[in-house]
């Protein structure tokens, strides 16, 4: 039977990861990379994370681009464009994220593309690129 989108064991990777940004708890993030080299693209510099210490570059590039929001709360729509071949597993996850900027409420819309790969019986993150799609501040009553 094929998967018409991704189940829980996928879904934990994205899950783990906005978990991170909003908490910025690394134990969040304990198992969900690749043994194989991961490739990460950002919209903060240096925006493209690659090689061997691509995962701890990000993690303390995520910290610092997140240094001063708060409250971040993200959503996830339905997952598109799912599929499965072997051993790698691709989808793309719009989301939303709701927060504080310097205090100021704002509201950001993106997509994430996500590859996985099964390690170990497990569904690790290989590679992401993030989109931005929209941003706005927004008034104390939204």
């Amino acid at each position: 039977m094929e998967l018409e989108v991704p189940d829980v064991s996928m879904m934990a990777v994205p899950n783990a990861i906005a978990g991170f940004i909003a908490s910025g708890d690394e134990y969040l993030l304990e198992g969900i990379f690749s043994e194989q080299a991961v490739t990460i693209v950002e919209n903060f510099a240096p925006y493209l994370f690659e090689g061997a210490d691509a995962v701890v570059r990000w993690k303390e590039g995520m910290r610092a681009h997140a240094e001063h929001l708060e409250d971040l709360h993200p959503k996830f729509g339905d997952p598109q464009d799912f599929s499965v071949t072997g051993d790698q597993a691709f989808f793309t996850l719009p989301t939303s994220w709701r927060g504080l900027v310097h205090g100021t409420p704002f509201f950001e819309e993106g997509g994430w593309a996500f590859l996985l790969v099964r390690e170990e019986g497990n569904w690790r993150l290989r590679s992401y690129g993030w989109a931005v799609t929209y941003m706005a501040l927004l008034q104390e009553a939204e």
